[in-house]
């Protein structure tokens, strides 16, 4: 039985008449939500690190090197037609799944920080000059902060950081005031994993632009949460990892407008990125595979899309309608347990809850939790001037997606007052 109810505006829902979510039905599809860790049912509260993957995705892989594995683009035969195909069939799945102008614009990499370090290393290397600026946030993932100081460093742009609040929320006023006409490059994350927050991306893409700024957002928390659509938004650049949307590890998306693409230098030199080769000259390939040197992870890029049409067979609204009902509910939970303080309370936030307890390790907490079968994150979760923003050292970390269930939340909170009990 659940404990409380969950306050949406003027509407109070009970928890029991969320059936029409079909949780049950689908955490079936998911195997290993079926496994037993320490003799306790798995309790996969970690999604903001990776996510599970269906059935339909580990069977594609499986039939991927069972049946037609194959290096693509150069062959002739059976087997390199039917592995080109699915892999440029997945292309246009993830262009329709962020509504994008074309498949060209869409760049297999290895996953978000791979995206992010080729436009530094491209487009940031042959735009930037001492005295330019690169405006990101504090509370950005160390794969959209170090790449930028590379680059800075190389060519004498300056990183500005826009502050938070108490809350976790970008603080818009001191935002809009550090952008000016030397701000060539506005990079932000658009769900921050380690709050939660979800920040204002339309408004900060549009006050970007009205510099002359290009905009990248970094959307690796974001699109497995809520629909993406980068023709409204009107980013330059948008990026995220498939392992973090119920994909493989290893394959990841840069999306990038057209125009700016086809200026952008190659990010490395190799086979199929090419047309021509010469002593003399090379030539270029086309978009997308200018970007796209060696041979790619093809099965990745095939996975990949068998998990967004998994998405899009459940409905994205759907997700995060049912997503923000854990998250409101989790919060009610956990904010009712004494000497638990959660970090980061913006007004608007995914599905993701750190927090602290005072006396108590974050190790040793999430240490605890997995003797009861509770998998969480603990540490800095790669965004550790977010933890100096707050002066801790580190967080515990639930983060959920649409698989998981209010029971489990329940026994999370059992057994976090378990563990405040055994270390008081």
């Amino acid at each position: 039985m659940f404990k409380f109810k969950i306050q949406e505006g003027l509407k109070v829902i009970q928890p029991g008449q969320l059936v029409e979510f079909p949780v049950a039905q689908i955490r079936g599809d998911f195997p290993i939500l079926q496994r037993i860790v320490h003799n306790k049912p798995l309790i996969y509260f970690d999604n903001a690190a990776t996510t599970q993957k269906p059935r339909s995705v580990i069977d594609t892989i499986t039939n991927y090197y069972t049946s037609y594995n194959s290096n693509i683009h150069r062959g002739v035969h059976y087997l390199s037609q039917l592995a080109t195909d699915d892999y440029e069939k997945a292309r246009k799945i993830i262009q329709k799944f962020i509504n994008a102008g074309s498949s060209d614009e869409i760049i297999y990499t290895r996953g978000a920080t791979e995206s992010i370090n080729l436009v530094a290393a491209t487009y940031g290397r042959a735009n930037l000059k001492s005295g330019d600026e690169v405006l990101i946030s504090y509370m950005e993932h160390h794969s959209n902060i170090v790449p930028w100081q590379i680059i800075c460093e190389q060519t004498g742009a300056k990183l500005i950081v826009a502050p938070i609040d108490d809350n976790g929320d970008i603080i818009l006023e001191e935002f809009n005031k550090l952008l000016n006409d030397r701000t060539k490059i506005v990079s932000i994350v658009h769900i921050s994993n380690s709050l939660g927050t979800i920040n204002p991306i339309k408004e900060i893409i549009d006050r970007g632009h009205r510099y002359g700024a290009v905009v990248l957002i970094d959307g690796a928390q974001s699109v497995q949460h809520a629909k993406i659509d980068v023709k409204t938004l009107d980013c330059d650049f948008f990026v995220f990892s498939g392992h973090k949307i119920y994909g493989p590890t290893g394959i990841g998306v840069l999306y990038g407008k057209r125009a700016i693409l086809e200026k952008m230098p190659p990010y490395q030199g190799g086979g199929d990125m090419i047309k021509s080769v010469r002593f003399e000259r090379t030539i270029y390939n086309d978009l997308p595979y200018k970007f796209e040197a060696g041979t790619p992870n093809i099965v990745g890029a095939i996975g990949l899309g068998e998990a967004i049409d998994y998405l899009h067979s459940i409905g994205i609204e759907a997700i995060a309608n049912y997503e923000t009902r854990l998250l409101n509910y989790a919060t009610h939970v956990i904010s009712e347990i004494p000497g638990v303080e959660i970090i980061g309370k913006a007004k608007h936030k995914s599905s993701v809850i750190s927090f602290v307890i005072v006396g108590i390790h974050p190790h040793d907490i999430g240490t605890m939790l997995d003797v009861d079968g509770i998998a969480i994150r603990t540490g800095h979760h790669c965004t550790e001037p977010v933890m100096h923003r707050y002066g801790i050292p580190a967080t515990s970390r639930a983060s959920f997606a649409f698989y998981n269930t209010f029971e489990e939340i329940d026994y999370f909170a059992e057994s976090l007052k378990k563990v405040i009990k055994m270390f008081s």
